[in-house]
């Protein structure tokens, strides 16, 4: 299955014009591409992903020394843009969601409709421990708080205790099956009942939240004033702390409402450019499904 990029139309009219723009989550540079080809003058793009970042030079050979493709995480964009000599750019783009290549293929481990290792890690040749990793060695209180928290699971305990009792669990079929086995699907359930877990897995395995939370200010610091933060999230945590960070930063005083007058000296650095977030239209769902939870939020740089 293709890529397709998420949003184009909205993210394009978000950022353009713009001369330096940079890509934090290149994938396989359909965002990138629809950038350059409208008018902007260099991308850096970023990823994790080696087989993402072979894929998006084959897009973009046409484009040469335009379009800068590094393998590195959207956490140090700022490294990144110092090192070709880049102090601030027009635009920064975060697309937070797996892209359909990495779900497609077996070998990744992050989807449970194909059988494969349970690796899921976004930089499969890095340090980070693999999701087997996670799940065999993390003990049954810790498990269960993941399931929780990071993927809003209502039975994560049972989900948990049932895990520890079938470890060593190695591929991603037999971690759906245990999951399968602990949470029976209902008649009105309308999702698998291993989406949840293997979304909370993805994330604890990636650190995905704190990376998130960490980049927002770097990214806001990185712009111009007038430059653009653009960032699509996927599932409400990753939307509540992109809210939370654009708010924290549109505000002037951030004083508890008790405070009779202002002590904090926080000052706004950025303008919410839409207060409620761009969704895909119907249209665009009916097109590529996997647009249906997009959420685009952005914001503007002050002076």
């Amino acid at each position: 299955m293709s890529h397709i990029p998420v949003l184009l139309q909205p993210v394009l009219e978000a950022l353009l014009p713009a001369t330096r723009v940079i890509d934090g989550t290149l994938g396989a540079g359909g965002h990138t591409k629809a950038l350059l080809d409208a008018g902007v003058s260099e991308v850096l793009g970023l990823d994790l992903d080696l087989m993402a970042l072979e894929i998006a030079r084959e897009k973009l050979t046409d484009y040469g020394e335009r379009a800068h493709l590094v393998h590195a995480s959207y956490a140090d964009m700022t490294k990144e843009a110092q090192r070709i000599g880049w102090d601030n750019v027009d635009g920064i783009l975060l697309d937070l969601g797996l892209s359909s290549m990495q779900l497609d293929r077996p070998e990744r481990g992050f989807a449970f409709m194909h059988d494969g290792p349970l690796d899921m890690r976004f930089d499969s040749n890095g340090t980070r421990a693999t999701a087997a990793e996670v799940i065999n060695y993390t003990d049954e209180r810790e498990l269960a708080r993941l399931f929780f928290e990071y993927g809003e699971e209502a039975q994560s305990r049972r989900i948990a205790q049932a895990i520890v009792r079938a470890r060593p669990l190695e591929t991603t079929r037999q971690l759906a099956t245990v999951i399968e086995q602990a949470a029976p699907r209902r008649r009105e359930d309308k999702i698998h009942p291993a989406t949840r877990v293997f979304q909370a897995l993805r994330i604890a395995t990636n650190d995905e939240l704190s990376t998130v939370g960490n980049a927002l200010p770097l990214a806001i610091d990185l712009l111009r004033p007038g430059g653009r933060l653009a960032v699509i999230s996927f599932h409400s945590l990753e939307d509540r702390i992109v809210k939370q960070a654009f708010k924290l930063a549109s505000t002037d005083c951030i004083c508890p409402p008790k405070v009779p007058i202002c002590v904090c000296g926080h000052k706004a650095s950025v303008r919410l450019v839409n207060k409620k977030p761009i969704i895909a239209t119907d249209r665009e769902i009916a097109d590529n499904a996997r647009s249906r939870s997009a959420k685009l939020r952005v914001v503007e740089k002050l002076d």
